[in-house]
């Protein structure tokens, strides 16, 4: 197969801040985040060709973004992967212009759901589906057996599992608080963390992300073209969607403690854009997480740390903004919030402008390769995207 490394730049990005955005309807979050792309990239909304639009509760078809933005007779195609869609509407972007059907395309994605009423995530799967076994289960509770199982196999208590999650959420509301775009922006104390209210056993309040609105946009354009529009464009090294069988609702053996799409897709992802040691060549990363554990056990699906070893890092600091891979820098889901559809996107933007040198107080050191980790559905049944991107060709 052909690779996609080094064929596309993005030139352009744009993110509204997340929250509870009652002021804003999903219109006026879409134009925001599309127009500080425009003026991002230097470019018009005529100058786009064609367009992605990523959003799983915000209508059926292309128009509910093009209306608003005003795009004249161009293709736009409406894209949903569960919470990957922002990732999918990056991906099916890039690879239009990789194919050079185009060469300036727009990605957007975006959600409204605080006026939905709803607490959590709607079930939206028809009962004649295999969703009929997911009912009655929360999505806290699906990643409450994930942190049952890790504890379980390797060896965890309850206190020791426990204090771990709890330096995950530490580290993203300390990063959120130096994001004036991030939903959350409050630092919160190792013990606030560990004695939360629980949601669901093991998972506290602060183990959980929130449900916010928010709305995000990246401007894609030819390698080659890239230095037209701006001198510092930020280049897509690959841009993987792995999606497993849902064997672990199938099978008795599955550990509940890994996402073995998180796994082939980062493996995938890597041998497309070169990488032999990731632990070591990846400068920053964004990864998904929804729940404290989840990120713990991406670290060892994406092979940062070794199996069981997760905790080890954690300790050390290895994902701090100080450390050797720092590791959702603008706060992660936890405190950036959780759009759906414009999650993947929202994650670009961090990486976009770390890689770019213009992240603020946030800002690590001198990186070159930066990747995203945007993952829907279950542990079990997971859709991932993994997508890498650098500040230098080659």
């Amino acid at each position: 197969m052909d690779s996609i490394k080094d064929k596309v730049a993005i030139v352009g990005m744009g993110c509204v801040k997340f929250g509870e955005n009652w002021g804003q309807s999903l219109e006026d979050m879409i134009i925001d985040a599309a127009y500080e792309a425009f003026e991002d990239a230097g470019i018009e909304p005529h100058d786009v060709q064609a367009a992605w639009w990523g959003s799983v509760f915000a209508g059926e078809s292309g128009s509910i973004m093009s209306t608003p933005l005003k795009l004249a007779y161009i293709p736009v195609t409406h894209v949903e992967n569960q919470c990957a869609t922002g990732s999918e509407a990056i991906r099916g972007a890039a690879y239009a212009v990789a194919a050079g059907v185009y060469d300036v395309v727009l990605a957007v994605g975006a959600e409204k759901l605080k006026d939905s009423g709803y607490s959590g995530l709607p079930q939206t799967r028809p009962v004649c589906t295999w969703s009929y076994r997911l009912t009655t289960q929360t999505p806290a509770a699906g990643f409450a057996m994930m942190a049952t199982g890790y504890f379980a196999k390797y060896g965890l208590s309850f206190e020791e599992g426990k204090r771990l999650l709890a330096q995950i959420a530490v580290k993203n509301h300390h990063n959120g608080s130096l994001n004036p775009k991030a939903h959350f922006q409050r630092e919160i104390t190792l013990e606030q963390a560990i004695n939360a209210p629980m949601v669901s056993y093991p998972l506290g309040l602060y183990d959980c992300c929130g449900v916010s609105d928010g709305a995000a946009a990246a401007i894609i354009t030819r390698a080659d073209l890239a230095k037209n529009f701006r001198s510092d464009p930020i280049y897509i090294k690959a841009a993987t969607i792995c999606q497993g069988g849902r064997e672990g609702w199938l099978s008795q053996v599955y550990d509940l403690a890994h996402v073995e799409e998180t796994y082939r897709g980062g493996v995938a992802a890597y041998r497309e854009a070169g990488i032999t040691d990731p632990r070591k060549e990846i400068s920053i990363a964004e990864v998904h997480d929804c729940f404290s554990i989840t990120e713990l056990t991406i670290m060892e699906d994406l092979q940062f740390s070794e199996r069981g070893k997760a905790g080890e890092d954690i300790e050390a600091g290895t994902f701090t903004l100080d450390g050797s891979l720092p590791v959702n820098t603008d706060g992660g889901l936890k405190c950036f919030g959780h759009p759906i559809g414009a999650t993947g996107l929202r994650m670009l933007y961090e990486v976009y402008k770390q890689l770019q040198g213009k992240a603020g107080e946030r800002q690590v050191k001198n990186p070159r390769l930066g990747l995203t980790h945007n993952q829907g559905g279950e542990p079990g049944a997971a859709t991932v995207s993994v997508l890498i991107a650098g500040n230098e060709l080659g």
